[in-house]
């Protein structure tokens, strides 16, 4: 089979698929990821039963998505429900890690670091959904910096939910530093975005082709996050192992 010459990755805070309207609706957030046409969906602040085994591949709650495969995340159980991240991909995933990023006496947070075969090229996905507090994110961060070195000269893609929007005051600029900068685009609220809170890296950053927030008129309403959205050309991937970056 011929290698495809994209591949497409997005990111998208789902809120409990509870919408701006207040309505609690996952096929409505299965609709904005059918819409998205992304061959990696990274998922935060995802709800599903707790009675789902957490290895589990399918994309529970989600239904329509039978033609993705599932990784979940999950940082807490509130009564019978798990929440926290998942991870979506149209390729196999081979290997699946969870890390923990959480603080004490803060909301507990997580990592998915997981690889997906893309017809024998392995891609490396770092899915986080970071703190509210610049201090704990730039503890989380190093986290996330200690996975990346473990893949240092591989195709790499970090993104999800990083919380971080202050000026002069970013944990996340250390990531611009490992991974070349990301674009901050605005993304939170959806109705009427003015933060950049939702952010996508690529390694090598020359793979990048053009990135956007996917601003559907089902997205303003199915959460209170858009969806980020970055385009991968594949046709260069024989570079990475000599990218010295």
């Amino acid at each position: 089979m011929t290698p495809p010459a994209t591949l497409r990755v997005a990111t998208y805070n789902v809120h409990a698929c509870v919408g701006t309207d207040g309505r609690h609706d996952p096929d409505r957030v299965a609709a904005v990821v059918s819409e998205l046409d992304a061959d990696v969906v990274a998922l935060q602040e995802f709800t599903y039963p707790a009675s789902v085994a957490i290895e589990s591949r399918a994309p529970v709650e989600l239904v329509a998505l039978d033609r993705y495969q599932c990784a979940l995340g999950p940082t807490r159980q509130v009564a019978t429900r798990c929440f926290g991240n998942a991870l979506l991909a149209r390729h196999p995933i081979v290997d699946v890690h969870r890390i923990d990023l959480s603080v004490d006496r803060r909301e507990p947070r997580g990592a998915i670091a997981t690889t997906i075969d893309v017809h024998g090229t392995p891609v490396h996905l770092l899915a986080a959904h970071l703190g509210l507090r610049v201090g704990e994110r730039r503890f989380q961060v190093r986290q996330l910096l200690t996975y990346l070195d473990s893949v240092r000269h591989s195709l790499v893609v970090v993104l999800g939910d990083f919380n971080d929007w202050l000026p002069g005051r970013s944990a996340a600029h250390v990531l611009d530093r490992r991974l070349g900068a990301s674009a901050r685009l605005r993304s939170y609220p959806s109705r009427r975005p003015l933060l950049p809170l939702d952010r996508i890296w690529i390694h090598p950053l020359s793979l990048l082709r053009r990135m956007f927030v996917h601003t559907s008129s089902l997205a303003r309403n199915a959460s209170d996050h858009l969806p980020v959205v970055a385009d991968l050309d594949l046709r260069d991937v024989t570079m990475i192992a000599s990218d010295g970056r």
